[in-house]
Formats: structure tokens, sequence, C-alpha cells
């Protein structure tokens, strides 16, 4: 059996957002993420995830739910399966409970996340101490303010300096979060040594890996990387994206780098919407992340060949990804240059005047696929069309994907149809309808207000607050459940104090607190909706007791009521 407390600390630690678009691209809409719903056919998106309630919900089909009834839902696990799945995606063990009094407790595996961030620390702590590794920092001319800002630490020479962060340095879960390496022989040492170290971060800003660079030239690798764990696949990580968001929304596009150094170094000049793939190529699980900050990407790349043939490669993968509103761009820098050094030497203006030239996708796929080709002969023409038709059969975005085959097919000098034929391409799609109307709201009373209230901020209970409490209905026992668990629970996110009270409130009512809860104005002054919630909750409890009064004074006879009480009885009935 697992503990109630170990799935409230799980649900506390999950994102919904990136358990779901592991499964359904998200894309960001607002304050919130939309895609078009998986539980029920439609064309365009009604379906939302929010970050901040933990929620989905469709406001086509109704479905809504946490993390957990998503991988349930979606995935047709049963409830201990997905909570194992969320378990692993966090680093977490799932632990058991058992009822045999005379078994030992087993000690509890450190978390690889926490792992990472004990390792963190202490590299950030150890880069203060090595004067060469500070020097090495300078001489690429970053400041303290931006190391700090990048969490950038120094791993020093040695083969087992972790011994001092980690005593039981033998763990298991030093070896799963790619601190520690085994040999062979059996032995264990660091992974990471005399090294500048990158802490990766996830979309919450967690530690889930490191690149480390060297600062002898001779050393080699360059980059040396974690490897992938249940928490960091590097073909679904972007280095510096966390720290980054603001400024991608701030500039409206995002500047996509080779490596660490170049988000770092263009961060210096103030160019800090960068973001840098994890020693692989761009792949489509990169541009969905990335579609959910922006509807601008710039790629940058050297203007060698391997820069050229990377460029190639992350422009093919993005394919997949692709919709009409996305813009995608191409900037490559002179031969003798990478972004690093190209600011160093120009500015930020100059960098960024190179960025607005940035060429569009859809002519950087013309001008590759016509770079050796004449298209002079008939044969020229036959290759042309080879070499397009296995982009055109990835493009799923209509307006793109229409606009593209018939600039392809003027170059071949044939028809749009002709070619459709002949490369037998997949009819355009059509263009998505509108969305559906939203479904209609009934009024919330107060007392459900004041839950909904409290879900987002239990920050704000108070154990006066039970005295709202009647016992009448079933709305009773929400609001009782809900004000003893925010007591208990100060921290939790609104999904987790829900999935506490699951059992003690009726299902109908649950569900239509979650839903509410989805559709609640992120943008409403919490505390005080909360504070005019509480006057009104305190106005009916007088009202209440006021009428019992009431009606109690009106039971006695006239004669026998005292002066106090019958001047009360006509003050409550003048007020009634």
């Amino acid at each position: 059996m697992i503990p109630e407390s170990f799935i409230q600390e799980l649900l506390n630690r999950v994102d919904i957002v990136d358990v779901v678009d592991k499964s359904v691209p998200l894309k960001k809409a607002g304050a919130n993420y939309s895609a078009c719903c998986p539980f029920h056919n439609e064309k365009s998106p009604s379906f939302t995830v929010s970050p901040t309630k933990q929620f989905y919900h469709c406001f086509g089909c109704g479905a809504h739910g946490t993390a957990l009834g998503f991988l349930m839902e979606y995935a047709g696990l049963s409830f201990v399966e997905a909570v194992h799945e969320l378990a692993k995606g966090v680093g977490m063990i799932v632990p058991q409970e058992t009822r045999d009094p005379d078994r030992v407790p087993q000690k509890a595996v450190v978390g690889l996340q926490e792992a990472l961030q004990q390792a963190a620390s202490y590299y950030k702590a150890e880069l203060k101490k090595s004067e060469r590794a500070i020097a090495y920092l300078k001489a690429r001319g970053l400041s303290g303010q931006i190391a700090a800002k990048f969490q950038i630490g120094y791993a020093p020479a040695g083969w087992q300096n972790l011994q001092t962060v980690f005593p039981q340095y033998e763990n298991e879960a030093l070896g799963v979060a790619g601190l520690v390496v085994t040999n062979e022989q059996g032995k264990r040492y660091d992974r990471f040594r005399d090294r500048i170290m990158f802490p990766i971060h996830d979309q919450k800003g967690q530690v889930i890996g490191f690149g480390g660079r060297v600062i002898n030239p001779e050393d080699t690798p360059k980059y040396y990387n974690s490897p992938e764990t249940p928490l960091f696949q590097k073909g679904h990580e972007l280095y510096g994206l966390f720290v980054a968001r603001r400024a991608i929304r701030d500039a409206g596009r995002v500047l996509v780098v080779e490596g660490y150094m170049d988000v770092v170094a263009l961060a210096q000049y103030g160019i800090e919407y960068a973001v840098a793939a994890l020693g692989t190529a761009t792949t489509p699980f990169h541009i969905t992340k990335l579609m959910r900050q922006t509807d601008e990407i710039v790629f940058s790349f050297d203007g060698d060949n391997a820069g050229r043939t990377a460029a190639w490669r992350a422009a093919m993968n993005a394919l997949p990804a692709l919709t009409d509103g996305l813009k995608l761009r191409f900037l490559f820098l002179p031969k003798e240059h990478d972004p690093d050094s190209y600011v160093r030497e120009f500015g930020k203006e100059a960098f960024e005047r190179e960025m607005q030239n940035a060429m569009p996708l859809s002519q950087y796929i013309i001008q590759h696929l016509g770079e050796n080709n004449p298209l002079n002969s008939q044969e020229d023409k036959v290759t042309f069309l080879n070499d397009a038709e296995p982009i055109l059969k990835q493009i799923s975005a209509p307006r793109f994907a229409l606009l593209l085959r018939k600039r392809i097919a003027e170059l071949a000098q044939v028809t749009e149809q002709e070619m459709q034929s002949m490369l037998r391409l997949p009819a355009p799609q059509k263009i998505a309808p509108k969305a559906m109307a939203r479904q209609m709201r009934t009024p919330l009373s107060i007392k459900k207000r004041f839950v909904l209230m409290l879900l987002m901020r239990p920050q704000l209970a108070n154990v006066e607050h039970l005295q709202f409490v009647q016992n009448t209905n079933e709305e009773d026992v929400l609001l009782n459940a809900v004000i003893h668990a925010a007591l208990g629970q100060p921290q939790s996110k609104p999904a987790t104090l829900l999935h506490s009270i699951a059992s003690q409130v009726d299902a109908k009512l649950l569900n239509e607190i979650q839903r509410e809860l989805h559709l609640l104005d992120e943008s409403l002054d919490i505390a005080l909706e909360f504070s005019g919630a509480c006057a009104q909750l305190t106005e009916m409890m007088t009202d209440v007791r006021d009428n019992q009064l009431l009606s109690s004074l009106q039971e006695k006879p006239f004669a026998q009521l005292t002066h106090e009480e019958r001047e009360l009885l006509k003050k409550l009935t003048l007020k009634r």
C-alpha cells in the first residue's frame, strides 16, 4: 500500500505540464498551455493545462483532472502504475506501507533530484575556492553576476571529491544520477573532474543534470554531459531555458545556439533569450517545448561545413512539429565566428541585426535543395523532386505545406496536381475550424467560492474559518475538509489538496470544484477575493444565528419574556 503522504508529496513535485506534454504536445496560451483534446476528436484546441493549479480541463468534452488522473485516463494505467510512473519522472522511490510490526523499516534511498541539487551546491562552493577556474571564466569575459545567474560551478581535480558531500558514496542513487561512475574493477569515482560545471535545469528550476567543460584545452572531451537518467533525457531538454523564459517572452523570440558558453556569453552581452541543445541535434521535442514559449525560433550556427550540417539536421527534425503560426529562421555567421566570438567582437546590436536577416525555413529548404542543382535538365528536376519528397511528406502545417509545394512545383516546372500525383503526397490538411463554444456555467455559491480561494492560497486558512461549517449539506463537508487540509498543508498545490480530501467529499461536487478551479481567472487578487468571501460568510453566519435566536424567542409567550429579551425580539424583527 502506498502511503498517502507520499502521494501528496509526489503531486507537489511533479509538473502536470511536463506529464501531459510527453503524450500531447502543448503550446503556450497566456498563463496556461493548450492542445487538441486527447479524449475526443476535435480540430481546434479546447484542452488546457494550468501549471499554477496543476489541472487539465477540456472545454469541449469536460474532461479534467490531475497529473495522476491524466496518466490513468490517457495511458490506461492503474492508480499504482500511475504513481510509479510519476515518481520515476521526478526521481522518487515509491515506498510501501507494511502492517507487519516486526518488520525493520528500510532506510530511504536519497532521491535523484536531491543528490543533483547537493552536487550543484558543492560545485558552486568549489568555484569560489578555485582561482584557476575563476580566472578562466574571467578570461572568457564572464562576470560573477552571470556565473551566479546560471549557477556555474567547478568540479575540482581528484577521483572521489563527492565523498565529502555524500558520506554514503556507495549509494546507488549517485550512479543513477550520473554523478559517480563504476569501472570494470568495481571502483567508484566522480564522473566530473577538473571541469567548469553548468547545471541543467528543468522547467521548474530543479537541477536534473550537468554539462562539464574542460579548463585545460588539451583535455578531452571538450564537453562532457550527464548520462540519460529518469530525470534527464538529452533529446527533451534545453540548456538555459529556465533562466531565459522571461527574456524569451519579452523579446518574442528564442535563439538556439550550439554550446553552453554561447548561451552564457550572449547573456553577458544582454542577449538573454538564448538556449542550447545538450550535445545532440535539435529534436521535435525541443521545437515543441520552445513553441510553448514563443512563436519565433532563430537557429544560429557556425558558417563552416559542420555548422551547416547541424543546421540542416535541425531543420529536418523540426518539420513534424511545425505549425502555421511558427516562424523558424536560420542565422549563419561568418566561418571564423561562433555566437560567443561574434558578440564579443561586434556587440549586441550587430548580432541582433544579423538575426533580423536570418533565413526563413521555407527559403532555407529551397536554397538547400537547389544548392548543387542548376535545374537545367529534366534529370535535374527529377533529382530536385526526389530530394523534396521526404521533406514535403513530413510537413502537416496546412498553409506552410501548401505554399512550399507551390514553390517547389514552380521550380520543377510541373503543376501542383502533377507533383502531388508523382510523389504520392497526401492531400493538404484542411484549415481547422474555430474552437468549440465553452460549456455553460452556473453561478457559484459563496461557500464554493471560498473553497476555491483557499485551494489557491492554503496559507490563508485559519482555525476560525471552521465556524463557517454548519454541517447541513455536502458543501459543508467540502468546506470542512478543505479548511483542515489547508491548515495541515499550507504550502501544497491545489491538485495535492484536492487529492487529499477526495475520499471525504461527494465525487460530483469534487469534479465541479476541479472544473471551476481550472476556469478560475488567474489575474484575480486572491487575497482580496478571499477577504470578501470571509466577510460574506461571516454575515451569513450572523444571519443564521439571528434567525435561530428569533425563532427561539418567538416560541416563548410574550408575557414570559424579560425586558432584555423583548428588546432583542424587537431589534431582530426590525432587522428581518
